[in-house]
């Protein structure tokens, strides 16, 4: 998952910088530093999106299964005091 989101992530820079060319009328490839440098963000980008996004999955998992346990001990704990 870590090279496919490098990718995307690099194509998603390089397509940002062509755009931002094309928009104002400039040839697409003007200055290839520029190219690379939003590439490289674009990479960093989308792989800490990847991170949040598993990281955020971990942190409702906790939250589900404690309130799982909290309604477990507030209606399943009280059939023994009927």
């Amino acid at each position: 998952m870590a090279w496919s989101a490098t990718m995307i992530g690099a194509l998603l820079g390089l397509g940002t910088q062509m755009y931002s060319n094309a928009l104002r009328k400039l040839p697409y490839m003007r200055h290839p530093w520029e190219h690379l440098l939003g590439m490289g963000l674009g990479a960093v980008f989308v792989n800490q999106l990847v991170k949040w996004d598993a990281q955020l999955q971990q942190d409702l998992d906790k939250m589900l299964e404690k309130a799982k346990a909290a309604n477990e001990r507030r209606y399943f704990g009280r059939c023994g005091h009927n």
